[in-house]
């Protein structure tokens, strides 16, 4: 299969504005689970509230959020697919701006230094665009991600050491959410990186937090972790918005990588209950948007 360069960039375009509007079904479940679950009287009102803005969103075709957030795209790329990946890059560039210019929606991104906004959501490095490869025939994946501020500012790194533990790791996730309280828009998906180095450690942490609810880490003493922190975590009393409640976070997913043997990094990135996500498979048959 020969990847179509305008059709990657027309591709580009169209998730950023879907994943702006439509909240995918799995975190709708996590609402409706976390409205099951939900004891107290203040928690279960701010849950209904958001439920309703989100229907309200989606009936009228509004944005979710305003928050825009720092455009993310994951290319995963099948077996027997030929392509130009200066050109594939460039071009989810291009779509990235045209939905911002095109649609229109608000630039969240600007110059870390000068503070100048472009107005087409791209910056120096912006989009982030991640390319990974898998077994698939004849497919291409993209997966497009708007992290929001307020989640993206929930992000911690700690160099730990083999010495301090597991329960070092726990303790510096549950500190950390903690620290966050209200500020990350709760209920929120709890992304936690453990191992390899620093920044592949904050990158898996992000991997985590964008995962899809009802999902699994891979790895057992990964999966054990995630079962253990979502309990402790929805203990805390914190809550939807931070006003009291058990449904602190829909859940915590944890991502693992190889290490040092003298260190044990851990890091945590917050996605807020505006879990705003979006997919298409290209195929020799066509283009499928989830």
């Amino acid at each position: 299969m020969q990847l179509d360069i305008k059709e990657v960039e027309e591709v580009a375009k169209t998730l950023y504005i879907r994943a702006l509007k439509l909240l995918p079904p799995d975190i709708k479940r996590g609402f409706e689970r976390l409205q099951a679950q939900e004891t107290d009287a203040t928690g279960r009102s701010v849950l209904g509230t958001m439920v309703e803005n989100i229907a309200v969103a989606e009936r009228t075709k509004n944005l979710l959020c305003q928050d825009t957030g720092i455009p993310i795209y994951n290319v995963v790329i099948g077996k027997n697919v030929e392509f130009d990946g200066v050109a594939m890059k460039e071009a989810i560039r291009r779509g990235c701006a045209r939905a911002t210019t095109e649609h229109p929606l608000r630039s969240s991104v600007v110059h870390p230094v000068t503070r100048k906004n472009e107005q087409t959501s791209c910056g120096i490095g912006v989009p982030l665009i991640n390319v990974d490869f898998d077994g698939r025939d004849e497919t291409v994946e993209i997966e497009m991600i708007p992290k929001g501020s307020g989640s993206e500012n929930g992000s911690f790194l700690q160099m730990l050491i083999p010495a301090d533990g597991v329960k070092a790791v726990k303790r510096f996730v549950i500190d950390k959410v903690i620290d966050c309280g209200g500020r990350v828009c709760p209920p929120t998906i709890v992304g936690v990186g453990v191992g390899g180095t620093s920044d592949l450690c904050m990158h898996i942490a992000k991997v985590a937090a964008t995962r899809p609810l009802g999902t699994a880490c891979s790895d057992p003493e990964g999966a054990k972790l995630e079962a253990e922190l979502s309990e402790a975590v929805n203990q805390l009393g914190i809550g939807p918005q931070g006003l009291g409640g058990r449904s602190t976070s829909f859940r915590v997913h944890v991502e693992v990588a190889a290490t040092h043997i003298t260190m044990n990094p851990v890091a945590v990135n917050i996605q807020c209950h505006s879990a705003r996500r979006a997919n298409a498979v290209i195929t020799p048959g066509g283009i499928d948007f989830k």
